[in-house]
This record gives structure tokens, C-alpha cells and sequence, in this order.
């Protein structure tokens, strides 16, 4: 803050204190009291009611987060996301249409709770937005941060190799940087999945897998990181495919985790589930078994072995029966 800002804010907390001794002071009034000025105009007042951990929110990152707007003498928000199913998430530069909100957005880390107060130049302005905010209101906004991604770096990066044009940019580019931009996207992919949106998952999974697919690697040492980084992709898309219904899809990313290693237990699972959803029950019982053996106090894994072993049984009996049926048809009616 400079100085004539740190000036300034003496000045209105002094006001601020005098009103409150000559007046009836106004909630927000004392709200301002406990807050710190963080834009150095007084235009934006901040209080960590929870703090959170790590670094700050980057520019142009996508937050996962929960807020609430206030007016002045009003119990009940204007704006809420506190009932949607899930947390809203948000571009910074794109989604976020109050510049209080973004730049307080990034002074906040991950997992932090805090209370904003926007003046009207940081908020809806003088207009205020009719019937719901009043002109040249003084709005209080709660925001919690639950997750943030780095997709500023993932938008640069992608951004290096326009379609059409070899990624020399993306290959000399250090590989700390892709493997961040690919844990990113991944990351993006397994927010999706858990919010029941698969076909935005597999979208962000497959995405990872083509920046790593086009990486010229130059070394045995990178080639490794890289085939580390490429199981976990191989291992969601596999999962994705399942609830997307598409065993088939499910067992070739499955069998391409295997590839890498023979011996992941959750690849085995994967194409265990896709040949029972095949119906192919002995291929299913041997990936099973196979995992067993490394695990064999998995619930999971035990579980669906037995669930395999009573399809594999019904199906067995329904075949019998089939055949009985087909050989009494053809032994025809006995005659008395």
C-alpha cells in the first residue's frame, strides 16, 4: 500500500470510529472496523473469517467456490450459490463480472472463508442493477474457496501450438511445466467425474493424453516421467468410458494401463468390470484373480469376483436350459 493509501485509510477509520460515537452506526459500519483495506482506496475491505493454505489464487485461474451477496439491512442474499448442487466454478478474466469479486478472489487461497465489502465503483456502480441492487450501493459479498485450478497456465500452454502448426514451443518448453499443465487438466477431468458429468471429463483426460502424446521426448529418463503420467489418464478414461456405458472403450484403456504396468491392480479391476459388462465371464474372472493375488484382502475386488462367478453361473444354467429345450424340440412329441 502506498503512502498517501495507508493516509487515506487512517482518515476513514478515524471517520468510521467518529460516526460510531456520534451515531447510530450501520452494520456495515462495524463490519469495517474488523476489515483491512486491500485495494488502498477503501474501495475493498477484507476479513478472513477462516483462513485457507497455500498460495494465492493466480491470474486467470478457475475457482471452485461458494458466495453470497448482501445489501445493507437485508438477513436474505440477492445472489447465492450456497443451494446448487455443486460449487460454482469460475474463469477469472471471463466469469467473474464484479471487479471487486475477482481481484478479492485473488487474494484468497485455497480452502479460505472471507467477507468482502465492495463500494458501488468496485461493485454494480452507480446505476446499481435494478429492481435488485439499489443505485450506488455498498454490497457485502462471502466467498468461500473451495478448489482452484491453473488454467491460465494450461490456456498458455495450449496456446503455444496453434492447430495445424508442429509443437516445437510445447517441446522445448521445460517438462515440469506440461506434467503441471497435464495434473491440471486431470485435475479439471476427476471435478467433472465426481459431479456426474463424464462426457466433460473424458473431454479434459483426453486432452491431457494429447499433450503428452505429442511430446518429443529426448531422453529414456523423460520418456519414463512420461509413461507416469500417461497411467492415471489411461486408468480414469477407463472408469469414464464405464459410466459412459462403453465396455468396450473401458477395456482398451484398461489393457493400455496394463501395458505400461502388468501388474496395477486398478487396470485389472477396470477390464475385470468391462468383460463383465461384455459378458465375457472367464476373461473377467482371470483379471480378477490376477488382482486377487496382490490384494487379496480387497473388498472391492472380491466383491465383483463373486458378483462375475453368479453371472457366469446364470448364464451357465440359462445355456442348459436352452440346449434341454432345443433337444426336446427336436426328439418331437412322445407317442403313447
Amino acid at each position: 500500500m502506498s503512502g498517501n493509501g495507508l493516509i487515506s485509510s487512517i482518515r476513514r477509520l478515524i471517520n468510521t470510529e467518529e460516526r460510531l460515537r456520534t451515531s447510530n452506526p450501520s452494520p456495515f459500519d462495524h463490519l469495517r472496523l474488523q476489515m483491512d483495506d486491500i485495494s488502498g482506496d477503501g474501495g475493498i475491505l477484507k476479513e478472513v473469517v477462516q483462513p485457507g493454505e497455500g498460495s494465492p489464487v493466480p491470474q486467470n485461474a478457475s475457482v471452485l467456490i461458494h458466495y453470497s451477496g448482501f445489501l445493507e439491512y437485508s438477513d436474505q442474499p440477492f445472489e447465492t450459490t450456497t443451494n446448487f448442487k455443486y460449487p460454482q466454478m469460475m474463469k477469472l478474466g471471463r466469469d467473474v463480472t464484479l471487479v471487486g469479486l475477482e481481484l478479492g478472489l485473488l487474494t484468497m487461497q485455497k480452502g479460505e472463508f472471507s467477507r468482502f465489502l465492495f463500494q458501488p465503483h468496485y461493485a454494480y456502480g452507480d446505476m446499481g442493477c435494478p429492481p435488485f441492487i439499489p443505485a450506488a450501493a455498498v454490497v457485502l459479498y462471502e466467498v468461500q474457496i473451495l478448489d482452484f485450478f491453473n488454467s491460465g497456465q494450461v490456456d498458455d500452454f495450449v496456446a503455444l501450438s496453434p492447430v495445424g502448426r508442429l509443437q516445437e514451443e510445447q517441446n522445448i518448453a521445460p517438462l515440469s511445466t506440461l506434467l503441471e499443465v497435464v495434473n491440471t487438466l486431470r485435475s479439471f477431468g476427476n471435478r467433472f467425474f465426481n459431479q456426474s458429468r463424464y462426457h466433460n471429463a473424458k473431454d479434459r483426460y483426453k486432452q491431457a493424453m494429447t499433450l503428452l502424446g505429442s511430446r518429443e521426448s529426448q531422453s529414456d529418463a523423460e520418456k519414463e516421467r512420461i509413461k507416469t503420467a500417461v497411467l492415471p489418464l489411461y486408468l480414469n478414461l477407463s472408469l469414464t468410458e464405464l459410466r459412459l456405458d462403453s465396455p468396450h472403450k473401458a477395456l482398451k484403456y484398461g489393457n493400455k494401463a496394463l501395458e505400461i504396468d502388468s501388474a496395477n491392480t486398478k487396470a485389472l479391476f477396470r477390464c475385470g468390470q468391462a468383460y463383465l459388462e461384455l459378458h465375457e465371464y472367464e476373461s473377467a474372472q482371470d483379471c480378477l484373480i490376477t488382482a486377487q493375488a496382490k490384494r487379496p484382502f480387497d473388498s472391492d475386488i472380491n466383491n465383483l469376483l463373486r458378483k462375475v462367478a453368479m453371472s457366469y453361473k446364470d448364464s451357465l444354467d440359462k445355456q442348459r436350459d436352452m440346449y434341454a429345450k432345443m433337444f426336446r424340440d427336436l426328439r418331437g412329441p412322445v407317442k403313447m
